[in-house]
């Protein structure tokens, strides 16, 4: 097995560069810090541009490396959807986006493995929930009515 170091880092996925912070931290390892970029690159281009974990496991004894990637957060990834650089600076008064149903439906099944929510309805409850601070409504309603629509059952046909 040899010995495992494991390295965890935030990246803008696909635009890791062999600069700080892995260059100075992967070097000392001796291992080939290009080749576990690429890897790392190739595996986050579904996500460009946006802020993902990574975690970059190295056996320091033959050099081979494993990459590990989680998943942006989830207001990147409604930021991702509305083609918005950023939520709202005053979410109560300026909205920036209105994310479909079809939407929030894709954001929550990318985000139910790493949630505690146990149905696709609350985690669609916990993305609706970031939709508040951000400025952003869902078909048109805002974040506490779209809430209730989840909550009465109206988009079961959905879920």
């Amino acid at each position: 097995m040899g010995n495992i170091q494991t390295i965890p880092a935030l990246v803008v996925a696909g635009e890791v560069n062999a600069g700080p912070p892995l260059g100075p931290t992967l070097g000392p390892l001796g291992v080939n810090i290009m080749s576990i970029v690429d890897a790392i690159n190739e595996k986050t281009k579904d996500y460009k541009g946006m802020r993902v974990p990574v975690k970059i496991h190295v056996n320091t004894d033959n050099k081979e490396f494993e990459i590990e990637v989680g998943l942006p957060t989830t207001s990147a990834l409604i930021s991702k959807e509305l083609g918005v650089s950023k939520g709202s600076g005053k979410p109560n008064e300026e909205i920036v986006g209105d994310l479909t149903l079809d939407q929030l439906l894709q954001i929550s099944k990318s985000k139910i493995d790493s949630s505690y929510a146990t149905t696709l309805k609350s985690v669609a409850k916990e993305v609706i929930g970031s939709c508040v601070s951000m400025g952003v409504k869902i078909e048109g309603l805002s974040a506490k009515d779209a809430i209730k629509k989840v909550d009465s059952g109206d988009w079961d046909d959905k879920f």
